[in-house]
């Protein structure tokens, strides 16, 4: 596949902030570790793999803002385009050692995403996609599963934990999906989550209380791969009120119907 000089500029970041990543994950027990919240953790690693991400982009891109997980939104003097960076989705199992977690880069032009970079260091599964010219995994052609059965499908979510999101209203959603479906899974990386639709090996995903850069880079993945990405209402506000459900056309119609019972 041939990509463009800012896809390249992502990919590069992604994989040097990647390998970092990977070298801690083999050194667990030296991490210097700090809780942030409730259920949610910062370690050394996410923050050095942030600060490598917005170097580089910096150095290629430097008039385009910031909206990054542990830094914040900083606004550039292009204020028509910004980075969305999660330098390390799936904190709790990079902590325990679990090798599903990411890192997710997007770029918003004017409020609409153009390109995407999901990376698995540990798998070395690599994730890109450009507006109107396709989604890609490690440089093949993704699309998105074509089931069209609900009964046969396996659907991807996210659980709410310790001091996020509503847990009662997310048990009677995860029961009236369970009833119409072949499988559920929790990943615990919402970003690979969206990656493994547009690849097909997820049929459909939804989660609700979720950050815009957990699923930016995602959600124009999934549409490139010729699949469906709206927020838990069928609108197009996914990053602004943090839900999203996706899938094929016909599958996400159906999980967006369940989903509101």
């Amino acid at each position: 596949m041939a990509r463009s000089a800012l896809l390249n500029v992502m990919v590069q970041a992604a994989l040097k902030a990647g390998r970092k990543l990977a070298r801690d994950f083999g050194e667990l027990e030296n991490l210097q570790v700090s809780r942030k919240g409730p259920g949610d953790f910062v370690t050394n690693a996410d923050l050095q793999a942030e600060k490598t991400l917005t170097d580089e982009l910096r150095k290629a891109r430097p008039n385009f803002g910031f909206l990054r997980e542990e830094s914040g939104a900083e606004e550039g003097l292009d204020t028509s385009h910004r980075w969305i960076i999660d330098p390390l989705d799936g904190t709790t199992n990079f902590l325990h050692g679990i090798p599903i977690f990411s890192i997710s880069i997007a770029l918003e032009h004017e409020g609409r995403i153009i390109a995407g970079v999901i990376y698995n260091p540990a798998t070395d599964d690599l994730f890109t996609a450009e507006r109107g010219r396709g989604a890609f995994h490690n440089d093949r052609r993704m699309r998105v599963a074509a089931r069209d059965d609900i009964h046969d499908c396996v659907i991807g979510t996210g659980v709410p934990h310790l001091g996020r999101g509503k847990h009662k209203p997310y048990l009677a959603h995860l029961e009236n999906v369970m009833a119409e479906v072949s499988g559920i899974r929790r990943l615990g990386s919402a970003a690979l989550d969206m990656a493994y639709v547009a690849s097909g090996r997820f049929d459909g995903f939804w989660e609700e209380s979720i950050n815009a850069w957990d699923i930016a880079a995602g959600v124009l993945m999934v549409r490139e791969a010729g699949g469906f990405v709206t927020d838990m209402e069928g609108g197009d506000k996914m990053l602004e009120i943090g839900s999203v459900i996706a899938g094929n056309e016909l599958i996400r119609m159906r999980l967006e119907k369940i989903l509101k019972k």
